[in-house]
């Protein structure tokens, strides 16, 4: 049997060490079948060359599906966004739904908590309500090239 010569407190870190792991695998184990945490079953696609032609990508821009609720579906694309503005009422919860045909991009509202990474054939969701008036920015939050810093949309809430 193979053993180590080790100094004292070395084994204690060792032991304790090797015990906060083993705790924190079996209360995450735990956690996660207790309370149903479970990976995402699927991610909504789309094939990015077929983009125009796709629904709803097809048809890009803010649709009233309720009282106060728009769904708004946008492309992130190559230094722009479509649609590059809109208008909606205060206190109307937008269901934003982007995709983007060329590269990784993302989408950043400053004032809210919208933060989203829009990946090239993968369909990003996200839901906000805006109780407040104003203008708000659309940002690419994400890298995108040479003309990132004028990548931005609008969404003005009268």
């Amino acid at each position: 049997m193979f053993k180590l010569d080790l100094p004292r407190y070395e084994r204690i870190w060792l032991i304790v060490g090797t015990g906060t792991l083993a705790v924190f695998l079996v209360l995450f184990g735990f956690m996660a079948f207790s309370m149903g945490l479970t990976l995402s079953d699927g991610h909504k696609t789309v094939t990015p060359e077929a983009l125009q032609t796709t629904a709803p990508f097809d048809q890009p821009g803010f649709v009233e599906i309720g009282p106060n609720e728009y769904k708004a579906t946008m492309i992130a694309q190559v230094f722009s966004f479509v649609p590059g503005e809109a208008v909606i009422p205060v206190g109307s919860k937008v269901h934003f739904e982007v995709t983007s045909p060329d590269m990784v991009h993302g989408i950043g509202i400053p004032g809210t908590n919208v933060n989203m990474m829009v990946l090239p054939g993968h369909i990003t969701e996200a839901t906000y309500t805006f109780n407040r008036p104003g203008e708000y920015l659309i940002l690419c939050n994400e890298y995108c090239g040479a003309g990132h810093h004028v990548m931005m949309g609008k969404l003005i809430v009268k």
